[in-house]
């Protein structure tokens, strides 16, 4: 038998089962909020930059909905994953930083390129620590209603607060500023911030509440859309006050299962974020969950 010999049931070659439509489904909105997201950075550099903030909501609100689309529909894969997190990294991370540099950074020369590139390079780290880390055993149960760091969508739509003032025609800020302020979300993003993520959650609504809920999220989607930068303004202020909060949250939630602990210690403390060593090491287990955020 040659090593090629096809006939031996061993070594035949394995045919693929047709992929249900259910598993396309998420990649496809995932393929979308790609494309919004490269229509953003074309739009930056043609100076379009309104149609170009639009695209990159537009692809955060996709991004939103592809997991729960894809939980509901149980269209989960580990290609949906790993498309979902390259999809993270091109939209929140690389297209938000061109599109400030090519706004106003590049008015800085080497020193707004080298903001805008820390930005994006931050935007995939902070992925790949979430990936590396999120089957860790380790963390307790309370942890997993919190994100290490600012998570990507939430960074790239915070660090775009000086175009929203300057569209609100309070002027532009000093470009030095800008540039720190990119630094800061940058920073934000990849440190051990406890963020309040709310996905573990899960929300009921009364029944008596169902058209209220339905009339307040029609008023907020009119409001995006008459005062875009005013509802993307305060959005954004109020988020970025709103982290001392989750920070808190956290503290206090650990403080109480350190209380609970036995005196012998066996259960453990919080974990502190991943290092660098950690995230070197190979995953023990491949099975991550369908979709990433």
């Amino acid at each position: 038998m040659t090593p090629y010999d096809f006939k031996d049931p061993d070594t035949r070659r394995r045919r693929f089962r047709p992929i249900p439509v259910r598993m396309l489904v998420p990649n496809v909105i995932t393929l979308l909020a790609i494309c919004a997201g490269l229509t953003s950075i074309r739009l930056s550099i043609e100076g379009h930059m309104s149609l170009a903030v639009y695209a990159i909501v537009f692809a955060a609100a996709l991004d939103g909905i592809d997991g729960r689309i894809a939980r509901m529909i149980k269209g989960q894969s580990k290609f949906g994953a790993e498309l979902d997190s390259l999809a993270d990294f091109v939209n929140f991370g690389v297209a938000p930083g061109l599109m400030l540099y090519f706004w106003q950074l590049h008015e800085l020369g080497n020193a707004g390129w080298i903001a805008a590139m820390v930005f994006a390079i931050s935007g995939g780290l902070r992925l790949a620590r979430f990936n590396a880390t999120m089957d860790d055993p380790n963390k307790p149960a309370f942890a997993a209603n919190f994100f290490t760091g600012v998570p990507a969508p939430a960074g790239a739509i915070t660090v775009l607060l000086p175009i929203y003032v300057a569209f609100l025609g309070l002027g532009r800020w000093p470009v030095a500023m800008t540039a720190a302020y990119t630094l800061l979300i940058a920073f934000l993003m990849v440190s051990r911030l406890p963020v309040f993520s709310g996905k573990t959650k899960r929300m009921r609504v009364p029944p008596e509440l169902v058209l209220p809920a339905f009339v307040a999220v029609v008023v907020f989607i009119a409001l995006l859309i008459a005062y875009p930068w005013h509802v993307l303004s305060i959005g954004t202020v109020l988020y970025l006050l709103c982290l001392p909060l989750g920070y808190k949250s956290y503290r206090d939630q650990a403080r109480a299962l350190e209380t609970a602990a036995p005196a012998d210690g066996e259960i453990s403390s919080p974990p502190s974020a991943p290092t660098m060593a950690n995230l070197s090491e190979p995953p023990q287990d491949d099975d991550r969950p369908g979709r990433l955020h």
